[in-house]
């Protein structure tokens, strides 16, 4: 019997793959439990035209990403004043709210959990990356200072 999965089944394949299996396996689980249906002609042709809609959504989205990349790349690297020890070590640490913070006054606004910054304890230049896409990242340079304050 050949179905088309609608989630990812262990062992079996991955969602829209279309796969043979038992009549028994197919009949009595996959299908009532909603995890694949059977691979008629028309439910071939629907998976199909999904599967294009769907591509170039994702290639919509994987361009805008990549052009958003492109802008950060070219930002001037951000200025982080902290409070510092007189050995040049800052107080705390600076986070990816922070460089966010810092964006969204530059323009940009980013969700905070897609930036990544290092370990950042002293007074200097660093970098953050963020992580635009699955497979489109920017890094963002920044620069550590000690707060006239």
């Amino acid at each position: 019997m050949e179905i088309i999965l609608k989630e990812d089944v262990n062992g079996l394949g991955y969602a829209n793959d279309i796969v043979k299996v038992k009549d028994g396996y197919g009949r009595n689980y996959l299908i009532p439990t909603g995890k694949a249906v059977i691979a008629s002609e028309s439910a071939k042709k629907v998976l199909a035209e999904n599967l294009k809609q769907r591509a170039h959504k994702l290639a919509k989205i994987k361009a805008d990403a990549e052009a958003l990349a492109e802008k950060l790349g070219q930002v001037e690297p951000l200025v982080i004043p902290m409070k510092v020890s007189p050995t040049g070590t800052i107080y705390g640490s600076v986070t990816n709210v922070q460089i966010a913070d810092e964006l969204a006054k530059k323009g940009f606004e980013l969700d905070r959990k897609i930036i990544t910054v290092g370990d950042v304890k002293a007074v200097g230049d660093y970098t953050a990356t963020v992580k635009l896409h699955k497979e489109v990242a920017a890094t963002v340079p920044f620069k550590v200072v000690a707060d006239e304050d």
